[in-house]
């Protein structure tokens, strides 16, 4: 019988304890790790941020669809990973053991590397449910007393979807307020170009969103690198390709958004051989790690290099579906490992994106995500949004149920020719 443990139950975490409990035995333990029971689904906090959904919308207590499918809660969560002992420390000072164990953290957001950023400081956040919130009592606060906004992705960002999606509808929800007209809106982004999105873009996402952004009179600085906030303004150095300072700009702000470089929780930071300097997780192409090969991670924490070579630092997404590729190759690798086999399942890393812009959007297939591609193409239409409303619904039903994709996914997957996993080779 086999303990395996997941760390985490946000996206990727949430659907591992799913897929391992369907690959393994009823004899193996499978258990959940996290911060409080609830699982909250961040792709909404731009809708939340503007009124149109509240918490009690975007949250499922997890204890129901954990006890249903037979899989362990600590809702402590986790104060210390001790890869060497193959154990938990948790918050309350109790240990949680474990055969193998998968990390699903997500990151921890890196606030503090900017003086004057986050939701404690003078810019607003959409990274987390209380966040959004607090993001939209400062939206109401904007509405009855106008001024210039300011949103985009800092030096170092990785997730850059959510902030262009957060333009968009923040645009729609002021001038639905009537009040856009008085509310001038700066883009500011480390990407060296609208549309990069840490993926040297998708299909036309370049042309795309700046044709967007011309439309609804959205400025935007490119290759930036933000020196400070205040509270009425936000200081960028803009560079130039050869990262020498271009211009130096002060551009006022009643209300910021932008998304911050992520790193490692600290719970799993700094152990040798299983993070890199950022504390990020280093896996190979089985979402094992190298040193400690009871060790997987899906998901955000995960290690992956960037694209290529930009003036300003831009990491790379990870993006819904590649999160769950990452999930299934994991959950057979494992089940491998405690049936006395080797892993062989690779995910293949495509990616399908819905951004949402409140009353339309830009849809974008990447097979696989990182570049070259097979499949490189993006589109754009009202069907988004509609199609955004109709995946919010769909994954918090798999989420409440306990399921982790059911047949009819797999069955419009592959009507699609999207695949979570690369063929296997048992050749190595």
């Amino acid at each position: 019988m086999a303990h395996v443990v997941v760390l985490g139950a946000g996206l990727g975490g949430t659907i591992m304890a799913y897929e391992l409990r369907d690959n393994l035995s009823q004899a193996d333990r499978v258990s959940i790790i996290n911060k409080g029971s609830k699982y909250s689904f961040v792709p909404s906090n731009p809708w939340v941020a503007v009124g149109w959904r509240d918490r009690e919308s975007i949250e499922v207590d997890l204890e129901p669809a954990c006890k249903k499918r037979d899989i362990g809660l600590y809702p402590q969560g986790a104060k210390r990973l001790h890869a060497a002992e193959n154990r938990i420390e948790l918050t309350d000072g109790s240990f949680v053991d474990y055969d193998y164990l998968v990390i699903a953290t997500g990151p921890e957001l890196a606030f503090d590397e900017i003086p004057g950023f986050g939701p404690d400081a003078n810019t607003q956040s959409v990274c987390h449910i209380d966040h959004a919130l607090s993001a939209k009592a400062a939206f109401e606060k904007l509405v009855a007393k106008p001024g210039p906004v300011v949103i985009g992705a800092v030096q170092g960002a990785s997730c850059y979807g959510p902030a262009y999606e957060f333009a968009f509808i923040l645009e729609k929800a002021l001038r639905d307020a009537r009040v856009r007209d008085k509310v001038p809106m700066t883009f500011v982004t480390s990407e060296p170009y609208i549309g990069h999105l840490g993926l040297d873009g998708v299909g036309d996402t370049k042309g795309l969103l700046e044709s967007a952004m011309r439309s609804k009179h959205i400025k935007w600085i490119c290759n930036s690198k933000v020196q400070k906030f205040e509270a009425d303004k936000v200081t960028v150095e803009e560079v130039n390709d050869d990262g020498s300072t271009k211009t130096i700009h002060e551009v006022p702000s009643a209300y910021t958004m932008m998304l911050p470089a992520f790193r490692g929780v600290e719970a799993v930071r700094d152990i040798e051989g299983l993070t890199n300097p950022r504390g990020f997780i280093l896996v190979d192409r089985h979402q094992q790690n190298g040193k400690y090969q009871n060790v997987f991670a899906v998901g955000v924490c995960v290690a992956i290099a960037p694209t290529g070579k930009t003036p300003v630092p831009v990491g790379v997404p990870k993006t819904g579906f590649m999160i769950e590729s990452m999930v299934t190759a994991t959950a057979k690798n494992i089940a491998k490992l405690v049936r006395g086999e080797k892993p062989n399942a690779e995910g293949s890393w495509n990616a399908v994106c819905l951004a949402d812009f409140g009353d339309g959007g830009i849809a974008f297939v990447a097979q696989p995500q990182i570049p070259p591609r097979n499949v490189n193409w993006s589109s754009q239409g009202k069907w988004v949004h509609a199609a955004k409303i109709g995946f919010e619904k769909y994954f918090l039903h798999k989420i409440k149920s306990g399921t982790a994709e059911p047949f009819y996914e797999k069955l419009a997957l592959q009507v699609l020719g999207i695949d979570k996993l690369k063929a296997v080779k048992f050749d190595d």
